[in-house]
């Protein structure tokens, strides 16, 4: 038996008025994913424990079997294992992501136009965080490179008792009431406040706004964390698989868990990722001999974010087409007997702009069962009416797995 996951990021919803009060989900034009929840199982799934932040790091440790109460140390650390950031014990590490400010007032009273500075490229990311890299960098706090906007900060010894906020959870809000808190916050607060100072006329940005594009004018601090331990997911589940994705959270869990991460050219986390070299990829594993391949697709979770209703229902209805439809004819097609487990990690509802804790529907197709239900659809609403409800994340793996 093959077990292929597909993690949609973000893709459930709450109902949206425009929409006739229905939810992206049940909008959208998916009939591969429609067929699945016909001859499969629906259900819903609590993949963030009560208490904890309903963030990715969070949700997907649940969604791979690993109960996040557990094994959660911080977001940061995760995304250093796919970086190759080696840590040690006593690192504080922390994830800094180049935004967007509003330019003209005081820093404590600016605006979080945009957490992701426009989707920013790796490339001019990465000349940003270098150029504070050599400005800001001291004995003991380092700057590394990472993906689009997504970047780290290793505090060696450093403290670990702060109040940091995600800047997706504030979008369009002053920012004085969300920057850091705590002891030693003062030093992250002046990297942040430098960082402006150096970024906002750096040519990189003078080029970005003459294009009409956010600018990255700042970095933001949070997600702190310190080195973790998964356990093997060979020895947990008696698997071998592998982990595609194009964020390095995804593939720092992936990694702690001894699965192989496989890089895919063109891979953004946004609508315009490449699609069909991520299908491509995850085929290529199955069939070359691993028994699990997790897929995740950021793009509906990075819509909800910006608020935008039309890219997350398109992103679905492309997910829909360009990864569940040729995977399942690859698997149709080698004769495999497989099971496919769709669902996302977490709910980031165009309303509020950021994640929230709700439980969020999945789909389970056995492809050695016949079963055939034409009520059944994937969405939300549907789920909850199924009756079916895993109040910890971490236990549905286990069940799609049969462990």
């Amino acid at each position: 038996m093959k077990y292929i996951t597909v993690l949609v990021d973000g893709m459930a919803d709450y109902e949206i008025e425009s929409l006739g009060n229905k939810t992206p989900l049940q909008v959208a034009n998916i009939p591969n994913i429609t067929n699945l929840a016909q001859k499969g199982e629906i259900g819903l799934v609590q993949t963030v424990p009560k208490g904890m932040s309903p963030g990715s790091d969070t949700a997907n440790l649940s969604v791979m079997g690993y109960a996040p109460e557990i094994y959660h140390t911080g977001r940061s650390p995760l995304e250093a294992a796919s970086m190759g950031v080696e840590l040690l014990e006593t690192d504080v590490t922390f994830r800094c992501n180049v935004v967007t400010l509003s330019e003209d007032e005081p820093y404590d009273e600016k605006t979080m136009i945009d957490h992701s500075a426009g989707e920013i490229s790796s490339e001019e990311s990465k000349e940003l965080i270098l150029f504070l890299k050599k400005e800001l960098e001291n004995e003991f706090i380092k700057y590394y490179p990472g993906v689009s906007y997504r970047h780290l900060i290793v505090w060696d010894n450093g403290p670990l008792e702060f109040t940091l906020i995600p800047p997706h959870d504030f979008l369009g809000q002053k920012v004085t009431s969300y920057l850091p808190q705590g002891p030693n916050s003062g030093i992250l607060y002046d990297m942040m406040k430098k960082s402006f100072d150096l970024l906002n006329n750096h040519p990189i940005n003078i080029s970005r706004k003459e294009k009409g594009l956010n600018p990255a004018n700042s970095i933001w601090i949070w997600g702190e964390g310190k080195k973790p331990k998964l356990d093997s997911f060979n020895e947990k589940f008696g698997l071998k698989g592998s982990v595609i994705s194009a964020v390095d959270l995804i593939y720092g869990i992936g990694i702690l868990a001894g699965l192989k991460a496989i890089p895919v050219e063109g891979a953004t986390g946004t609508i315009h990722t490449n699609f069909d070299g991520k299908a491509t990829a995850a085929i290529k594993a199955i069939l070359d001999g691993d028994d699990f391949v997790y897929i995740h697709l950021e793009a509906p979770d990075e819509c909800g974010h910006q608020g935008d209703l039309d890219g997350k229902i398109k992103s679905i209805e492309i997910i829909d087409e360009k990864i569940v439809k040729p995977v399942q004819n690859a698997m149709e097609k080698a004769g495999e007997a497989y099971r496919i487990l769709i669902l996302p990690d977490h709910r980031t509802p165009i309303k509020i702009r950021t994640h929230s804790s709700e439980p969020v529907p999945y789909v389970i197709y056995d492809s050695t069962l016949d079963s055939f239900k034409e009520e059944n659809r994937f969405s939300e609403m549907a789920a909850e009416n199924s009756g079916k409800f895993f109040s910890a994340g971490h236990e549905l793996l286990n069940y799609f797995l049969q462990k």
